[in-house]
């Protein structure tokens, strides 16, 4: 078995088929991830989904293969969203394995595996063995069987119980853009939202992991234009957009604007602590400072972390937080085994937006408070030495840092910017936040001359 540091990542597995990974690296990684949770917990069942690549059955068959091989048994879900697999995992309590490429082009394709109760693997928790017991190859226990393979479908239970934390039944009738982008929303946001006061318009629920219409990455702006016309042109009072694997849900409003993640974030967080079940709330440190500050004004606990799905699930986990969200439009929430689920998030919105009058761009103006730049990346050779020279510029100037996650520098004004290399590319990711347009237009440029001096753009 090859070198496979380039295929299994910081939270997942994701690498091109077949020039980096098939069927035979699937299968060694099934049994690696058989032995791992066995020992971990003595699992003795794990759940299996994937979404509709081409790629994704043979890939997903010969991991069942490999599971079983160990004396594993598999429960196979079959298509499904990634929050579909979670449920699953949360619910059967057995560990899961969710074969998709998310937003990433055809090409692609990955595995998300999380321990029973849809807790997450990464790199720190599980990732790095599995890694290097698949790249061995041999295993020094003999099971004493080979493993079973059978099929559960579990998407009604799956929508049964979102539909049982956030009642729609009662809200006013709403018209409802909804771009699937050729991906799993297309299987599941039929199901979930059926028998509703809502008419649903459909774009591009077709399955088609060839994604013939657009990327299904709802967080380049380009992917969204479709849906902005049609929640324009059918005269929609809200528009969703789900990215391939469905776990991300980015909102459009009725003027055919998107809404910041941010705001959703903040008015999700809201409507959560008005359970009186829990006072913490997570959010990511580049989310708007609108978040923290909504937060506490309705009576919670805002807790800041680091980017990416790890941090804030563990973040969750130590502080028994109710609810978490991410700039990147990654929802979290304690009552879904502290997983995302963008389904939820976009549940919460409808519920919002349909328990009162108002349209949702004045209902979410509210939650926006600042004007933001939204992140904006630059190809650098030389991550730490641009990052460094940026904070030797503002740090004569009356300015807190701090080095949570990348550089945060914080201006006596109440700007602020964000300047994170990536784990994966020569990118650094800058995000700005000011009071108004002028002033994060003024900083976001004067950080931008000291990243972008002789480099190529992205």
């Amino acid at each position: 078995m090859p070198d496979l540091s380039s295929l299994i990542k910081a939270y997942d597995v994701r690498g091109v088929v077949p020039d980096q990974w098939d069927e035979d690296v699937a299968r060694a990684i099934g049994a690696a991830f058989a032995e791992f949770v066995l020992a971990d917990s003595g699992a003795a069942t794990v759940v299996t989904a994937h979404d509709m690549r081409d790629s994704s059955v043979p890939l997903s068959r010969a991991f069942a293969e490999g599971v079983i091989a160990r004396g594993i048994d598999v429960v196979e879900a079959g298509l499904g969203s990634t929050d579909l697999l979670y449920f699953a995992a949360g619910s059967l309590g057995v560990p899961g394995a969710m074969f998709t490429a998310s937003h990433n082009p055809a090409q692609y394709n990955g595995i998300k595996m999380c321990r029973a109760g849809a807790a997450p693997i990464g790199q720190d928790s599980g990732l790095v063995t599995i890694r290097e017991s698949a790249e061995r190859g041999s295993f020094e226990r003999v099971p004493d069987r080979v493993g079973t393979v059978s099929a559960r479908n579990v998407l009604a239970e799956y929508a049964a119980h979102l539909r049982s934390l956030v009642d729609l039944t009662t809200i006013r009738p709403l018209k409802v853009a909804v771009d699937a982008g050729n991906g799993m929303g297309g299987h599941t946001v039929p199901v979930v939202l059926a028998g509703l006061p809502l008419e649903i318009v459909p774009l591009y629920f077709e399955l088609d992991g060839s994604f013939p219409n657009h990327e299904a990455n709802p967080l380049d702006p380009a992917n969204l234009v479709d849906l902005q016309r049609a929640v324009v042109a059918h005269g929609a009072d809200i528009g969703l957009a789900f990215d391939g694997d469905a776990d991300r849900v980015f909102v459009i409003d009725d003027r055919g604007e998107p809404v910041s993640p941010s705001a959703i974030t903040a008015l999700v967080a809201v409507r959560e602590l008005a359970k009186g079940r829990g006072t913490t709330i997570i959010h990511n440190l580049i989310t708007s400072r609108a978040v923290p500050e909504i937060v506490r004004e309705h009576g919670g606990q805002p807790v800041r972390t680091r980017v990416g799905h790890s941090f804030i699930k563990a973040e969750m986990a130590r502080t028994d937080a109710v609810f978490g969200g991410e700039h990147s439009a990654h929802y979290y929430f304690r009552d879904f085994w502290r997983a995302d689920t963008g389904m939820l998030a976009a549940m919460h919105v409808l519920a919002a937006l349909g328990e009162q009058g108002r349209p949702l761009s004045e209902l979410t103006a509210a939650y926006s408070r600042y004007a933001a730049s939204g992140e904006i990346n630059s190809t650098v050779a030389d991550a730490p030495g641009r990052v460094a020279e940026v904070r030797a510029i503002f740090e004569g100037e009356d300015a807190t840092v701090d080095e949570l996650d990348g550089l945060t520098v914080e201006l006596p004004d109440g700007a602020w910017f964000n300047l994170r290399a990536s784990n994966t590319e020569p990118l650094l990711r800058l995000n700005v936040e000011a009071p108004d347009e002028a002033r994060m237009i003024e900083l976001r440029d004067r950080v931008l001359t000291t990243v972008r001096t002789e480099q190529e753009q992205r």
